[in-house]
């Protein structure tokens, strides 16, 4: 089976500062690596990979030059393949153009070698949509599922899978090719060998722009769906309340009373 996972580059910090004068994000300076969410996606595309004989893993990112220091990431676990999708026409794309153009590449990918299951992580840590695995089947046409957290088989042909729900979790058989998104809970992703390391560095990476997939300037963004409107920091978090009380029914009696005080109950 041909796998393809599909990852993105963003800022490998915890706090990133907003410009004020314009209300984006300044990313100048910041460290980058593999979104962590995409490291579950790619260690499924793995352990998927040694289930089926003969399998192979082919790394697939949107990004600038730079993003192709996280396809090397990948290819220091395990992963056969890399191709960074680069052209000044992406740089402001949204998000459904992003699945556009990862759409074109997985299928310049599928014409030389089918691919059989394409997985994301759930969603990156920079804009937290959650929304570009479900365009991306969309625009290819193939099933698509997130919230995946168990494989419980896979083939060339068929995927039992394991669905997280606000309610529990759905079974359900997908027919591939599909686009599968997971969560956390899929797995634990390992950690790269010394050998990964060095092999990752001489591996070759495909480098394709508009040109090479053929891109239509009026599907990247060019009548302009969204708006920015601007970003600001999470309000700080209150300070708790001390629960008073020299027994645990003198401690449960004035919780009570305070969650009526705020008519939670």
């Amino acid at each position: 089976m041909h796998i393809v996972v599909c990852v993105k580059q963003t800022p490998a910090a915890t706090q990133v500062p907003i410009d004020a004068a314009t209300g984006k994000l300044k990313t100048d300076g910041l460290p980058w690596g593999l979104n962590p969410w995409d490291e579950y996606a790619v260690e499924e595309a793995l352990r998927t990979k040694e289930k089926i004989a003969g399998s192979t893993v082919t790394v697939l990112s949107l990004g600038p030059a730079r993003a192709e220091e996280s396809i090397r990431a990948a290819l220091a676990l395990g992963c056969e393949e890399g191709v960074l999708l680069s052209d000044p026409s992406f740089e402001n794309t949204d998000n459904l153009g992003t699945s556009y153009v990862l759409s074109l590449g997985i299928r310049k990918l599928h014409a030389s070698k089918p691919v059989g299951l394409v997985l994301c992580g759930k969603q990156s840590n920079d804009n937290e949509s959650g929304s570009v695995a479900p365009a991306l089947g969309a625009w290819l046409e193939w099933p698509s599922v997130a919230f995946v957290r168990k494989f419980a088989s896979v083939d060339d042909k068929l995927a039992k899978i394991e669905r997280a729900t606000e309610d529990g979790t759905d079974s359900l058989e997908v027919d591939l090719p599909a686009v599968i998104s997971v969560i956390k809970e899929i797995n634990e992703p390992r950690l790269p060998s010394l050998k990964g390391k060095m092999a990752s560095k001489k591996a070759p990476v495909a480098k394709w722009g508009a040109a090479e997939l053929s891109a239509e300037a009026a599907k990247l963004n060019a009548g302009g769906r969204l708006e920015f409107v601007g970003s600001m920091p999470p309000p700080p978090r209150g300070g708790g309340i001390l629960v008073p009380g020299g027994t645990a029914q003198e401690k449960a009696a004035f919780v009570v009373n305070k969650l009526k005080e705020l008519k939670f109950i």
